[in-house]
């Protein structure tokens, strides 16, 4: 029609072809279709990362358990010891000993105390040791020189929570009335020759004769008694006189949590005159003390599950490699028909993370199975923090991404034309 513009149609152009997409679970399936190519070289390229995982989900909660043990264990014994010890002379050199007589009635004021005894080591002033028969030295069975005699208070046996294999322990009786009477540790009875208190054997400390009475089978503070003949403190006095020098100490047992304020108050009620004559180690913090072993224990282990998802990484990456190598062709193809770089890319890395994901999730099932199993068998309550349980898996999967790094890279290096004529 006249006055009406005419439309022309220009021509049309070539087809838009949209970019080539990688789904996710195309890229899972890929993977799979690819650890399944060759399933039992897969499993054993997992198995380091297995190790590794498993390893690291062990010691953790090993350490965990451990600690738990350590701190009941530690509050049971050690947090509840207190030893005194004399330094009078290093503040006067002519003091005196730095414990009263009545030491032991001083300090039972004391709330949270349980046992208390004084104990020094004797010195005859000879070499005539101990022995089963008065001769002298050299003479009759059990010649000991090298054991070590104490002197101890009642308390010391008990504050030192003494077990009996035969007779008794020497009692405030025996003491106040300085009896020549003796306890002796299992090992010591062996080395003098006494099996039995059936016969009421004697020693002979220093040409003097001992009855005896006890055996001790063992003890939970100073493992020393068990290696040393015990007599009473009054005796030792009466025949060698009072301790010499700084060698004096006080052992004490106290109720849990009162250790810290009883090695303050100690001192001061022994001798409220000089305080500093008497010098109080109480048991360390055992909140240090249980940080410095678990901290060294995971320190060690840790390093060998370090080892072990390094060595896990490395066979992922070498098995990775090969896959890419042999797969040359098929990744030529998929570049041919439209796969980009980062497609590439992505479908190794995938195979890659989910290998090490898998061998993850058996290292940390492996793991919690290997804590459960050692504290079931050591009756010990296990402990696996939750973090762990979820942070191993993910270990497992980072671990596998990173070895997957180098090979996906090559991958992409290839170029279809080249891969075709393979």
């Amino acid at each position: 029609m006249p006055g009406q513009r005419r439309r022309v149609r220009e021509p049309a152009g070539p087809p838009v072809i949209p970019p080539s997409r990688y789904r996710p679970r195309d890229l899972l399936s890929e993977a799979v279709a690819g650890m399944l190519q060759r399933p039992a070289r897969s499993a054993l390229t997992a198995l380091g990362t297995v190790l590794g995982v498993g390893a690291f989900v062990a010691v953790l909660g090993l350490t965990a358990t451990a600690s738990a043990q350590i701190d009941d264990r530690f509050n049971a014994l050690t947090a509840t010891e207190v030893t005194l010890e004399d330094v009078a002379r290093e503040h006067e050199p002519h003091a005196g000993p730095a414990f009263p007589a009545d030491a032991e009635e001083r300090v039972a004021e004391l709330n949270g105390l349980r046992h208390a005894g004084v104990h020094w080591t004797v010195d005859t002033g000879t070499d005539r040791g101990v022995h089963t028969t008065p001769a002298g030295p050299g003479a009759g069975r059990g010649a000991g020189e090298d054991v070590q005699v104490l002197a101890a208070s009642p308390g010391v046996l008990r504050a030192a929570e003494a077990t009996l294999a035969q007779g008794v322990i020497f009692d405030p009786w025996h003491a106040e009335s300085a009896q020549n009477v003796a306890v002796i540790g299992a090992s010591t009875a062996g080395r003098l020759g006494i099996t039995t208190l059936e016969t009421h054997p004697a020693l002979f400390i220093d040409g003097q004769p001992f009855t005896v009475i006890g055996i001790l089978d063992n003890v939970e503070r100073k493992a020393d008694l068990l290696l040393s003949v015990l007599i009473p403190a009054t005796t030792a006095e009466r025949i060698w006189g009072p301790p010499q020098g700084s060698s004096a100490r006080m052992l004490l047992a106290t109720e849990l949590g009162a250790a810290q304020q009883i090695a303050r108050e100690a001192p001061v009620a022994l001798r409220p005159d000089h305080p500093e004559y008497v010098k109080a180690v109480p048991p360390p913090d055992p909140r240090d003390l249980r940080s410095t072993v678990t901290g060294d224990l995971q320190q060690l282990l840790l390093l060998l599950a370090a080892i072990c998802l390094v060595i896990g990484a490395v066979g992922i990456a070498n098995t990775t490699l090969v896959a890419v190598l042999e797969r040359t062709a098929e990744i030529g193809l998929r570049r041919a028909l439209g796969a980009r770089s980062r497609h590439i890319t992505a479908q190794f890395l995938t195979e890659s993370a989910t290998l090490g994901a898998l061998g993850g999730l058996v290292g940390t099932s492996l793991g919690t199975a290997t804590v459960v199993t050692v504290a079931a068998l050591r009756e010990w309550t296990p402990v696996v923090h939750p973090v762990t349980l979820a942070a191993a898996p993910v270990l497992g999967l980072l671990t596998g991404l990173l070895a997957g790094l180098y090979p996906a890279w090559r991958a992409t290096r290839i170029q279809p034309a080249e891969a075709l004529r393979r």
